[in-house]
């Protein structure tokens, strides 16, 4: 930080530093209006990239190295290579996956100071040559610690490891409780099979999948999510399109406790939420990159391109993502490696309870304070919502700029200025560029609002650049690093990229670029609730295509769907 004092007359930082500030007051004065992988380890390579011949282990647990020989113990080991590689061959994965790879081969490997690594490679080059088993073995007891086959191999974060993802979060005494808070306040005893209370079991069934994925079982995680999905894709279409609701006189939502006490289950649980936050969690890789982004940018560096090897495509977002990030790096500043990372922490709570806030604030103005109440109960009570937070990801914010447009709805040049620092977030936020555009929209209207959406769209669309262009950093270059790398990442975490199924991927895709633009155009409810419920049906849609998916990921269209079910309702306002 000396060198940023020193270097404070720099007038190129002094220009970024007041865009920036800019850029974070737009979102300031709208709002009045209104994972991952797993952190990489490092490894001993050479120039090639093969882990170094060393005489003796690395201390670094994590740290990979050859043994100079196969058939020489190293210094304070007690088995050889060759010993570790016949103990790695026993293990019934490794020979299942040898017998579909014949042509793979092993190779030994140091791992730390106690371990060894052996791995299964085909032959070839590159692209060509594949991993296709790993295998730890204990040096001291010569037992296998753990055996990987298929893309666990590659991606460690589909191994279970305890803790990878918002550590105690995943406990079944957390986890549990706050599953029946999320659903039992809002049970009909007298009509118990009504649908919000499918619903509602629906969201919180995503849990089965994560406990499922938290074993390190994608065969069933993976199929449990797409038809998750796709119930609450149908139910936000049906609620969106279903027009005739709109001048029905409005049920009260059935409750088992008085708004009032929801109150107080709020304050009980944000407490409780900041306090697992700043006890037991962990900052994911998305939450260390908006850490070096805002770094980045104050320091007045290239954004795009230089990253760390410990976070290297940390660079994927669009620049808010990381202007988002600067008040509290500026505030805790980076080390320089991935250490706890308290800005990670203060900006995940922050954005957390700015999304209860915008939450509540949306509720009040569209149906009063008993509306306001509920969504922000909804949202605390929610586990993926605290699921976020323990991660100390930028999902948070993705779900705090989606409350944010419903506090702004009713106002076009809001509504185009917050799709903008959506949009430009996390880039799947321009999907609902059309549905925003055209919401109020009617006959002899239509042009001012989508002039006045559009002027509005553009000018904070140039203020969040400004600083990333003002640097000279190459178009295709941030192209090649957001765009093109999102589009061609693979993983298995969703039903295309776990069984391979381009051909029916491509065929959602163009249904869901469909549903990006029809909610726009095709007749809808043309209240919050039609909005609200579209919104949530492009963004689902827009899941559902992709090839990338966590359940981080749910919190995106969370705020949408929860107006889209309980706006419909006259809520009690509280005591």
């Amino acid at each position: 930080m000396q060198l940023h004092r020193e270097q404070a007359l720099d007038v190129r930082r002094l220009i970024c530093a007041a865009l920036l500030a800019a850029t974070a007051l737009v979102g300031l004065v709208a709002a009045p209006a209104a994972l991952a992988q797993t952190p990489q380890t490092t490894q001993t390579t050479e120039a090639g990239g093969s882990p170094a011949l060393l005489p003796r282990a690395p201390s670094d647990p994590e740290a990979l190295s050859r043994p100079q020989t196969l058939g020489g113990r190293p210094p304070d080991h007690r088995l050889t290579g060759l010993q570790a590689m016949a103990i790695a061959g026993r293990s019934a994965k490794v020979q299942a996956s040898l017998r579909k790879h014949r042509t793979a081969r092993p190779e030994v490997f140091l791992k730390g100071p106690s371990r060894w690594q052996v791995s299964w490679f085909t032959p070839g080059t590159g692209d060509a040559r594949k991993e296709i088993a790993q295998v730890l073995v204990d040096d001291r007891s010569a037992q296998i610690l753990e055996a990987w086959t298929g893309p666990q191999v590659a991606w460690t974060m589909a191994r279970g490891y305890p803790g990878a993802f918002g550590r105690k979060v995943n406990s079944p005494w957390v986890w549990i409780p706050l599953s029946v808070l999320f659903v039992v306040p809002f049970i009909d005893r007298r009509r118990l099979l009504r649908v919000l209370h499918l619903d509602l079991l629906v969201l919180v069934a995503f849990g089965v999948s994560v406990a499922f994925f938290n074993d390190a079982n994608l065969d069933v995680s993976v199929p449990l999510v797409a038809p998750l999905l796709a119930y609450l894709l149908a139910r936000m279409l049906w609620i969106g399109l279903r027009r005739r609701d709109e001048d029905r006189e409005r049920p009260v939502l059935p409750m088992l406790v008085r708004t009032s006490w929801l109150v107080v289950a709020l304050i009980f649980l944000v407490g409780f939420r900041i306090g697992l936050n700043l006890t037991s969690s962990n900052v994911i890789d998305v939450g260390y990159s908006g850490v070096i982004g805002a770094d980045h940018l104050v320091d007045g560096t290239k954004l795009y391109n230089n990253f760390p090897a410990d976070d290297e495509h940390g660079d994927t977002y669009g620049p808010f993502a990381y202007e988002a990030y600067v008040p509290f790096e500026q505030a805790l500043p980076w080390s320089g490696r991935w250490d706890s990372l308290p800005a990670a922490h203060a900006a995940a709570i922050a954005f957390d309870l700015l999304t209860i806030l915008l939450l509540f604030l949306a509720g009040r103005r569209i149906r009063g304070p008993g509306l306001g109440v509920v969504l922000a109960y909804a949202w605390t009570a929610w586990p993926f919502s605290l699921y976020v937070l323990n991660c100390n990801s930028n999902d948070g914010l993705v779900a705090a700029l989606a409350a944010l447009v419903l506090l702004v709805a009713s106002s076009p040049a809001s509504r185009g200025a917050v799709a903008a620092l959506a949009g430009f977030s996390k880039l799947a936020g321009l999907a609902l560029v059309p549905l925003l555009a055209m919401h109020g929209a009617r006959r002899g209207t239509w042009r001012r609002i989508v002039a006045t959406f559009t002027a509005s769209l553009v000018a904070v669309s140039a203020l969040v650049w400004l600083p990333i262009l003002l640097r000279g950093e190459p178009l295709h270059t941030i192209y090649d690093r957001t765009i093109a790398f999102q589009a061609s990442r693979g993983a298995p975490f969703s039903i295309w990229g776990l069984y391979d199924l381009v051909t029916l991927q491509h065929a959602w895709q163009v249904v869901a670029v469909l549903i990006a633009v029809g909610a726009a155009l095709v007749p809808r409810r043309r209240d919050m609730v039609g909005l609200a419920a579209m919104a949530a049906a492009v963004v689902i849609g827009l899941q559902l295509g992709v090839t990338y998916w966590f359940y981080l990921y749910l919190v995106w269209f969370f705020p949408f769907l929860a107006v889209a079910l309980f706006a419909r309702y006259r809520v009690p306002d509280p005591a």
